[in-house]
């Protein structure tokens, strides 16, 4: 299912690599299971993956529990991560935005709110990639209707690029 994306897979790797090879971060969001992707992938960079390497910037807009509620109380859920990337990325920084269906609205609002900052943005969904998709640099599209393949494949694809930072990255510090 994933050798027809590996160009745009390599692509994004490449794109993370690059933004933590030059010092930035990198900011993930998701809904669900896609929230539980963003907190392994954060995660595999800041801890480390299959070697021991420096630790990278990364960040899983899903963790805080007490910015999620307040953010949702005080400005409604589907402001809750773009108020986060308004807050904490930088120019440079790379968003990781993931919806299975590619139609989740504050994911989506999170991508739009990165690139007026300056944030590259990459898309990783299921689908079609709609309206997701439209709003990032690059995106991801695993071709499947099955929410449940989709995320199979969005782990497999982070490991990729945890893979690809392992070994691009693996002198730097």
């Amino acid at each position: 299912m994933l050798d027809s994306r590996l160009g745009e897979i390599i692509a994004a790797g490449d794109l993370i690599c690059d933004a933590l090879d030059a010092g930035n971060k990198i900011l993930l969001c998701g809904n669900g299971g896609s929230a539980a992707d963003a907190q392994h992938i954060a995660a595999e960079l800041v801890g480390r993956y299959e070697q021991h390497r420096q630790a990278f910037p990364a960040i899983s807009l899903t963790t805080d529990t007490s910015a999620l509620t307040a953010l949702s109380n005080d400005y409604g859920y589907e402001d809750v991560f773009a108020r986060q990337v308004e807050a904490l990325a930088s120019a440079g920084d790379v968003l990781i935005a993931i919806s299975t269906s590619g139609k989740s609205q504050n994911v989506v609002k999170a991508a739009e709110k990165a690139k007026s900052i300056g944030c590259k943005t990459i898309a990783l969904t299921g689908c079609s990639g709609e309206p997701l998709a439209s709003h990032c640099d690059l995106a991801v599209v695993v071709p499947s209707q099955r929410t449940s393949r989709v995320q199979e494949a969005h782990i497999t694809i982070g490991h990729l690029w945890c893979e690809m930072v392992d070994t691009k990255l693996a002198n730097k510090g």
